[in-house]
């Protein structure tokens, strides 16, 4: 009877979520409600088992990183470097793009995505206005960018959290494992460019002129502010890469920066906890607490021992299962809630596994194809919403087809670079 109502619960919650029939946080605790309710798990297994409970490392970083980002946009810095981008491209649209896509995806290797997003796409309407060109393209660039730059670290998209948290992986080991694809994938993403969005880069020589007027020096607020953040936020990055030196775990990391940063800031608090996505949070709650339901009677085992048979044992063929089956799923479906359903499949999955290589292979596997899988459709990942909603607010909406048509062009194609790495690194080379 549980192990009905856990299924149930979740697939309806899955399916509102992927809908958009109701807000995906109202879905997510609303599922949440029902197995507390009905007895399917209790309070000892939701929030204090490790197992099948919140999982308030992956909570706590989020909002201390949200923290200290919301008190680093007061300062104009990113903002700053968009239009130092622009105008170094001296006004030409293609190098306008490349430029923009090259920060986005460095900052989203260091900041969550959604938050880089929100703060390169205003910039990058003001730039667009100025040169008089569609900022759609551009739009879809940077998110593609965002998600691309974001599968390189611990901290950069919010399913890596999931699996490093889930897996026990550190910062260092997205960095030495994830970190070299990524730059590759970047690299074949800035040269399709042209190709991807050609006919888009067409501009008025007076309006380049125009781009090269901008003052990015205006940009910048407060640098005192500035100062303190960026000794913050070095200090943070340092303990993350020293994580296994420090023996902090990343979320204590980041509430520290974060409370570091509120006091030597003295930014009122409405202006930061203003920029914390209480929403995701709770969403991260409630889904862990369904996905918690799902382990607790036994569905992810069962799902486990399904998939290891179909493998047949074979390490090789379960990591390219996963990988697109992940591609494809998370861009039909958003790739956080697919992450966090995954990671105790997949963790049950690595026990059967011998060879610690192959085994973590499977966890590279699902961070590649959740993340990349993330750029196929509108409602793959979370930075995507974020910009079709910018996109709207400024008079240039953009329609679901347009971002799958260009989406799954991007997912294919980082995808297939994927697989050749994942087998030379883990399978020749390992």
């Amino acid at each position: 009877m549980s192990t009905g109502i856990a299924i149930v619960v979740f697939v309806v919650a899955y399916l509102l979520i992927a809908t958009e029939r109701v807000p995906k946080t109202a879905a997510a605790l609303g599922g949440a409600g029902v197995v507390l309710g009905l007895g399917v798990v209790g309070s000892e297994d939701a929030f204090y088992s490790a197992e099948t409970g919140v999982d308030w490392d992956v909570v706590f970083l989020l909002l201390g990183m949200m923290i200290i980002v919301g008190i680093l946009r007061r300062t104009g810095v990113f903002e700053y470097v968009a239009i130092w981008a622009a105008k170094r491209a001296r006004g030409s649209p293609v190098r306008v793009m490349v430029l923009l896509v090259l920060i986005t995806a460095v900052a989203s290797a260091f900041l969550d995505n959604v938050t880089t997003v929100l703060l390169i796409a205003p910039v990058t309407l003001l730039v667009c206005e100025r040169l008089d060109i569609n900022p759609v393209p551009f739009l879809l660039a940077e998110v593609f960018a965002s998600n691309i730059g974001g599968a390189a670290t611990l901290i950069g998209d919010p399913p890596n959290i999931i699996i490093g948290s889930r897996a026990g992986l550190t910062f260092n080991d997205f960095l030495v494992h994830m970190a070299p694809i990524v730059l590759v994938e970047l690299v074949v993403f800035t040269l399709i460019l042209p190709w991807l969005f050609r006919g888009s880069f067409t501009v008025a020589p007076d309006k380049a002129a125009g781009v090269m007027e901008l003052n990015e020096r205006e940009a910048i607020q407060d640098t005192r502010l500035l100062v303190k953040c960026g000794l913050v936020l070095a200090a943070v990055l340092t303990a993350f890469v020293g994580h296994s030196v420090f023996h902090v775990e990343p979320s204590v990391v980041a509430l520290l920066g974060a409370g570091v940063l509120v006091l030597i800031s003295r930014v009122p608090p409405r202006h930061y906890l203003d920029s914390v996505e209480w929403e995701t949070l709770l969403f991260f709650a409630g889904l862990f607490v369904m996905i918690g339901a799902l382990v607790k009677t036994g569905v992810i085992g069962d799902l486990a021992s399904v998939v290891t048979d179909a493998t047949g044992g074979d390490a090789l063929l379960a990591v390219m299962l996963i990988l697109f089956v992940s591609a494809l799923l998370s861009g039909v479906i958003d790739n956080i809630p697919y992450v966090a359903t995954m990671s105790p499949l997949v963790l049950d999955l690595s026990h059967s596994i011998e060879n610690p290589e192959h085994a973590q292979a499977l966890w590279w596997s699902l961070a590649l194809g959740a993340d990349f899988g993330g750029n196929m459709t509108a409602i793959g990942a979370s930075a995507n919403v974020v910009v079709l909603g910018i996109a709207a607010r400024a008079g240039s909406p953009i329609s679901f087809w347009e971002f799958t048509r260009k989406g799954v062009v991007v997912t294919a194609i980082t995808v297939v670079v994927a697989a050749p790495y994942l087998w030379l690194r883990y399978f020749v080379l390992g």
